[in-house]
C-alpha cells in the first residue's frame, strides 16, 4: 500500500511538473466561448490559460511594449500577421480560430426591423460602436453604415464603447437605443435571445476571420503550443459555433 501510495504521489508530481499556464490576451467578442473552452482546455491538457479580455488594438500596442501576453486571440487576421512582421510573434503559428458575425441589436424587443431599415428611418438619439480605431467590429460597424449611405447621417449619434464588451453594455442598458454588437454576445438557441437585432448580411462588411497567434513570450511554451492545438479541436469548434460564428 505504501509503495503504490509513493507511486501515485510521484505521478501527480510528475503531472504538476509538465502542467504550464499560459497568459492570454482575447478579443472581447470572444469573451463567452473562451471562458468556456478554457475551462475544457484545462480539463484536457492540464494546462491553464490565464485570460484577459479587451481590444485588439489597444492588444497591439500593449504587446508591441513588452506586455507579458503569450497567446493573441485577435478579432481579426491582420494584427497577427503584423505581429509576425515585426517579430512580437511566431511565424508560421497563425491560426484562424473563428468568422464573427455583425448584428445590429436593441434591448427594446419592438425597435429594429428584419432588415435594419430603422438605420434610415431614424427615431433614436444614440447609436452605439466600438471605436474602429480599436476594435474590428468597430470597423465592420462603420462599412455597413457606409454601404447603407448612413453613416454621414448618424455620425453626430455615435457613442463609441472602448471595445465591443463596452458597447454590448451601452445597448444592453439603455445608454443607447440600439448598436452594433457580435452576434456572439446576444445569441440563444440559435436566434438574438432578446430584444431585437437584425443579422447583417456578410455583403456589408469584410470578413472578420479572427486568427489566434502565438507571441514572442510565448515561443516554445508548451501551454501556449497546446492552446493553439486545441482551438483546432471538435470539443473548441463545438463551443464556437454555438456562439454563432462561422468556421474556416
Amino acid at each position: 500500500m505504501k509503495r503504490l501510495s509513493t507511486l501515485i504521489l510521484s505521478l501527480l508530481a510528475l503531472a504538476s511538473a509538465h502542467a504550464d499556464e499560459v497568459q492570454v490576451a482575447v478579443a472581447a467578442n470572444f469573451t463567452g466561448p473562451m471562458q468556456v473552452i478554457s475551462v475544457l482546455f484545462e480539463r484536457e491538457t492540464g494546462h491553464k490559460a490565464s485570460l484577459a479580455f479587451g481590444a485588439t488594438g489597444k492588444f497591439y500596442a500593449q504587446i508591441a511594449n513588452g506586455a507579458p501576453f503569450e497567446v493573441l486571440l485577435s478579432a481579426d487576421d491582420e494584427t497577427p500577421a503584423r505581429l509576425v512582421k515585426e517579430g512580437n510573434g511566431v511565424a508560421g503559428s497563425n491560426l484562424t480560430y473563428a468568422i464573427g458575425k455583425v448584428v445590429l441589436w436593441s434591448a427594446d424587443p419592438k425597435l429594429i426591423d428584419g432588415k435594419g431599415e430603422v438605420l434610415k428611418k431614424g427615431g433614436f438619439k444614440h447609436i452605439a460602436l466600438a471605436n474602429p480605431k480599436t476594435a474590428p467590429y468597430g470597423a465592420a460597424a462603420m462599412q455597413v453604415m457606409g454601404k447603407l449611405g448612413v453613416a454621414e447621417q448618424l455620425k453626430p449619434l455615435f457613442v463609441q464603447g472602448e471595445n465591443i464588451s463596452q458597447t454590448h453594455q451601452f445597448v444592453s442598458t439603455g445608454a443607447a437605443e440600439l448598436g452594433f454588437v457580435a452576434y456572439s454576445q446576444v445569441i440563444k438557441n440559435g436566434q438574438v435571445g432578446s430584444g431585437s437585432g437584425w443579422i447583417i448580411p456578410g455583403n456589408l462588411y469584410d470578413p472578420i476571420r479572427q486568427d489566434a497567434v502565438i507571441l514572442a513570450k510565448g515561443k516554445d511554451k508548451p501551454a501556449a503550443v497546446a492552446l493553439l492545438k486545441f482551438l483546432k479541436s471538435d470539443k473548441a469548434k463545438e463551443v464556437i459555433r454555438s456562439f454563432g460564428y462561422e468556421l474556416p
